[in-house]
Formats: C-alpha cells, sequence, structure tokens
C-alpha cells in the first residue's frame, strides 16, 4: 500500500511510512479445518542464528525455516527473513515484542528498522523487538510474478497512475490486472494458496517458541490487527500482551464469513471511503483556519480552503499539470494523509503548486532508502496474494465502475480510490488453503489492547470498536487525533498507556482519550515526551 496504483500504493507508502490496509479477494475453495482451529502436526521451532545485518548494524538479522502447509510439515518448505533490535536496559529485559507493520505485504526487516525509534523508550528498554517479513514479502520466501526488474517495471507503467478515469482507462486497468494474474498462475500457484494470514499466524507462534517465550507480546498495525486478532483466536492461551493499533474489522475483513459474491469491496465494507472522506475534510478544514505560513493551500478560511481543492481535482480531471493527473492526485491526496507530520504541510505545498499550475517537486512518497538489509523486491503481487485470496471482494471487473460512483456519490473524489484499490482481486488466480473465518471471540490468556484513531484515512475508528466489540476480552483506547496508526503519528498519552500494558499488563481506563502530542498545522514542538522516543519518518501503500 505507490502512487501507480492502488494495491502498490498503498504497499509503497507502507515502505515508506510503515502503514496501510489493502485489497484482498475470496474465491470458491475449502478452508483447512486447522484454520479453524483444529490440531496441526507438531512442528519443532525453527533455529535462529542471530549475526548483525551488516558490520556495525545495531540490528541483528537471522532467517527460519518453516513448512510451507502445516498439515503437511515435511513437505516443502519457506524461509522467513528475520530483524532484531536487542532490549536496551541492561539487566531489565522482560522478553521478546514481536511487530508486524501492516500492508498486507508489509516488509518487517524494513519497516522495523525505519521506524524503530517510534517505539517508546520503555518498550525498547525492556525488549528485543523482533519483526520479520511475512511469508511471499520481502526477504522471506516471496511471491514474484515477473522474471525481471525491467518486466514488474514495463508492467506497473502499464496501469494509468492512481485509478483509472473514463472508459478507456478502466479498460487499460482491468486488462493489467488480469495479465497479472496470469502471470502469477504461471509462477509459482502452489505458493499463493499457502500466504494467508492464518499461515503467517502460525509462523509467528513458531518463531515465538524459536526465542524461547512462553507467551507472545505483539504490537500490530493496520493489517497486523487482522493478523494479530488470528492468533488471538488460533492461540488464545499464548497470548501475554497484544497491542493492535489501527484496525480493521473482522466481520468487514470476513465478509461475515460468507464466501458468497460480496455487493462490496472490503474497503467499502470496511468504510474506508467515509473515513478518508472525513479525514480530508479536516485537513481542508484546519489547513484553511491557518496561515499559508503554516499551510501553502489555505485561502484563507476552511469552506474557501475545501472549494479551492474541489475546483483543483475538477481541473485536473480536463488538464493535468505534467504527469499530475486527476486519478495521481487524488491517490497523493489519499496517502499523505497518513503521517500529519509533516505529510500534512508537504501535501498542501503539492497542492498549492498545482493550483499555480506547477508540477510539485519530489513527492515524500518515495521509496524509503535500504536498511539494514539489501532492499528486496516488494512488488504489488505480493500485498494481492496475502488479501486477494484472504478476503472476499466482486469478482466482476464490470462491476467495480458502478460501485465507484456510489462511493463517490457519497464521499467525493477519494471514494473512488479506495474503490478501485480492490479491483485487482476481481481476477486473482488462487484462493488461500487456509483461512481463518472465525470466531474472535476466544478467551485469551490476558486482554488484548485496541488503540484507534478518530481521523484515520485507511482504517476507521469505527474498525477499531468493531475490533473490542468482536475480541473476548479488550479494552479500547482512543487517540483522538488525525493519521493511519497512533505508531507513527505520536502521542505521549498513546505511548504511556501503551508502554505499561506491554510491560506490566496495566490496561487504561475503560474511556481513555488521548490526543496527539502536535496538532496540525501548528508550531513544532519537541516531539514525544520521555515515552515516545521521537524519530523521523523513513520516507508509503497500496
Amino acid at each position: 500500500m505507490h502512487i501507480s496504483g492502488p494495491i502498490a500504493g498503498r504497499r509503497s507508502c507502507a515502505a515508506a511510512i510503515a502503514a496501510v490496509v489493502a485489497c484482498w479477494t475470496a474465491l470458491p475453495g475449502p478452508d483447512l479445518a486447522a484454520a479453524d482451529g483444529a490440531p496441526t502436526p507438531s512442528v519443532p521451532a525453527p533455529k535462529l542464528d542471530w549475526r548483525p545485518c551488516v558490520q556495525g548494524s545495531p540490528f541483528d538479522c537471522a532467517t527460519a525455516k518453516v513448512p510451507l502447509d502445516y498439515r503437511n510439515p515435511r513437505g516443502r518448505g519457506v524461509e522467513l527473513a528475520l530483524v532484531k533490535r536487542k532490549a536496551t536496559g541492561p539487566g531489565r529485559r522482560i522478553g521478546t515484542l514481536f511487530f508486524n507493520p501492516g500492508g498486507p505485504g508489509g516488509a518487517g526487516t524494513i519497516q522495523m528498522p525505519q521506524n524503530y525509534e517510534f517505539f517508546p523508550r520503555e518498550v525498547r528498554e525492556r525488549f528485543d523487538i523482533v519483526s520479520w517479513d511475512p511469508r511471499g514479502v520481502g526477504n522471506s520466501t516471496a511471491v514474484n510474478c515477473f522474471a525481471s526488474p525491467k518486466e514488474a517495471n514495463a508492467w506497473s507503467a502499464s496501469r494509468p497512475a492512481g485509478f483509472p478515469v473514463g472508459e478507456q482507462e478502466r479498460k487499460t486497468w482491468i486488462a493489467a490486472y488480469k495479465d497479472l494474474a496470469r502471470r502469477c498462475r504461471q509462477r509459482d500457484p502452489e505458493l499463493l494458496r499457502h500466504v494467508s494470514t492464518a499461515d503467517t499466524a502460525r509462523d509467528l507462534d513458531q518463531l515465538r517458541q524459536s526465542v524461547g517465550d512462553p507467551q507472545l507480546t505483539y504490537l500490530g498495525i493496520s493489517y497486523g490487527s487482522i493478523l494479530g486478532a488470528t492468533y488471538a483466536n488460533l492461540f488464545p492461551g499464548k497470548v501475554r500482551a497484544m497491542a493492535l493499533d489501527s484496525n480493521i474489522d473482522p466481520q468487514a475483513w470476513t465478509n461475515h464469513a460468507s464466501d458468497d459474491d460480496p455487493r462490496l469491496t472490503t474497503f467499502l465494507r470496511m468504510g474506508s471511503d467515509r473515513s478518508v472522506a472525513a479525514t480530508l475534510d479536516r485537513f481542508l478544514s484546519l489547513c484553511g483556519s491557518a496561515t499559508t505560513a503554516r499551510c501553502a493551500f489555505s485561502a484563507g478560511g476552511p469552506k474557501a480552503t475545501r472549494d479551492k481543492f474541489d475546483q483543483l481535482v475538477r481541473r485536473l480531471r480536463g488538464h493535468p499539470v505534467g504527469a499530475w493527473s486527476y486519478g495521481r492526485t487524488v491517490s497523493d491526496v489519499v496517502n499523505s494523509l497518513y503521517v500529519v507530520h509533516p505529510g500534512w504541510t508537504d501535501l498542501a505545498g503539492r497542492l498549492q503548486d498545482l493550483w499555480q499550475g506547477r508540477v510539485p517537486g519530489p513527492s515524500p512518497l518515495q521509496p524509503a532508502p535500504p536498511v539494514p538489509n539489501p532492499h528486496p523486491y516488494v512488488g504489488e503481487e505480493q500485498a494481492a496474494a496475502v488479501l486477494c485470496s484472504d478476503s472476499p471482494n466482486p469478482r466482476d471487473p464490470g462491476v467495480y465502475h458502478a460501485l465507484e460512483e456510489a462511493s463517490a456519490t457519497g464521499t467525493g473524489d477519494t471514494g473512488r480510490f479506495w474503490t478501485w484499490a480492490a479491483e485487482g482481486c476481481a481476477t486473482w488466480p488462487a484462493v488461500a488453503a487456509n483461512r481463518y473465518r472465525g470466531p474472535w471471540n476466544k478467551p485469551t490468556a490476558h486482554p488484548v489492547l485496541v488503540v484507534g484513531t478518530t481521523y484515520d484515512p485507511s482504517t476507521p475508528y469505527t474498525n477499531s470498536q468493531a475490533m473490542a466489540k468482536e475480541l473476548a476480552n479488550a479494552r479500547l483506547l482512543t487517540n483522538n487525533g488525525y493519521g493511519h496508526t497512533a505508531l507513527i503519528n505520536p502521542s505521549s498519552c498513546i505511548a504511556t498507556h501503551e508502554s505499561r500494558y506491554l510491560v506490566d499488563g496495566t490496561l487504561p481506563p475503560v474511556g481513555t482519550t488521548c490526543r496527539p502530542d502536535t496538532p496540525p498545522f501548528s508550531a513544532p514542538k519537541p516531539s514525544g515526551g520521555v515515552s515516545t522516543g521521537g524519530g523521523a519518518m523513513a520516507g508509503i501503500v497500496s
């Protein structure tokens, strides 16, 4: 979850700021009994040979081998690439905190080091922090549907930027994703059937055993919330502490456990189109209430700034500014709302450039520099392989235009982005052999902490409320703020509660609400306080 297509866009965003959700679909096919909690054959935990990722690096790397199919543990294996930063508080280590950066398709070996400084200071002191590239992704055994980078780049360039506009672009878009499905079907169809969330949850339990922790301590953001919820219901007795930040409603993910052809895409069931529209409205209102020194796109008032934005996107539909078409610009807006500082300020500058007919300078939504592992291939088929086989989406490409228009009627331009974000799943060639469809309320050994942000452009706050309700024992912590995930939009209040919970299991009082440290378009303050650790963004998704 970039700007060159919803699945890819969100993924490159995730590579840059460690965030996003994405597209998924369901094809007809049986679920594994094991995904519903039946016993699976015993598998010995892999041995981890930790070594510095590169000479002098504070991060260690290792590789684990796990079964492709846990029902056949002696069959084909897959490799998982891991990264670790040791606890910084000598003699105070509690154990290991496992981190999933979302996506799906987020490469933890890249994104955890990029975002390490965002983890609360006490968490860094008390835990080894470990992340990994899930099966199918990045430096692990990866889905790759192209013979060369040149071929992958040519495919990426073959479809419209952002989302299709007009009948011809829709035909081009649909044809491109049909072509991607054909390529993926030919390359490694067996792997495509074994990259489900349930498969990754089983991998996570293997890794927990490998580090010697009797129970799991976990932080998952965005898609990582569904991974965490799946783990909590497959291995309820193994939950020590689990913080889920910016959640996906489990019932929206599974289409209420129905395999019938759904009426809506997963994003539309989640309400991502409504949530991003509300977030954009706040962006424009707050921008309009600020001076142009703080927000370059300000028109001197909230309504005037909203009108200015509407005029700009209407103009771009007929008159792009260089390569900045209507579709590319709206896609850039959605992804730039993920991180408030400096994302919102930078977005305002680009919009003002476009308003004045200038091509904006380089977007911060470019892939971040490699850390500390060599930068892996992270093509958007890796996100699709997880999402499109795990959650139902309409299987007829022809219905997406009508869905787009219906969404745009209620939510505006950004609804078009979230509708087309799932279209690649319409023709995806594989169904996961092992999907978890619920129930979501198995009692866990310890309660789960659910964090939701009120103005989130990707995973609506209502989804975090739904997650807290679905789980058997969970506490909702509200971040009355902006952007996608509280982790990368710092709030000392959130960090303090999260630290207490992860360290000693103390939950925030019922109804606790926090605010961000620095509101949008305000004068910068020292970030984070003692708990957040500050840190810079790495420089997002599908």
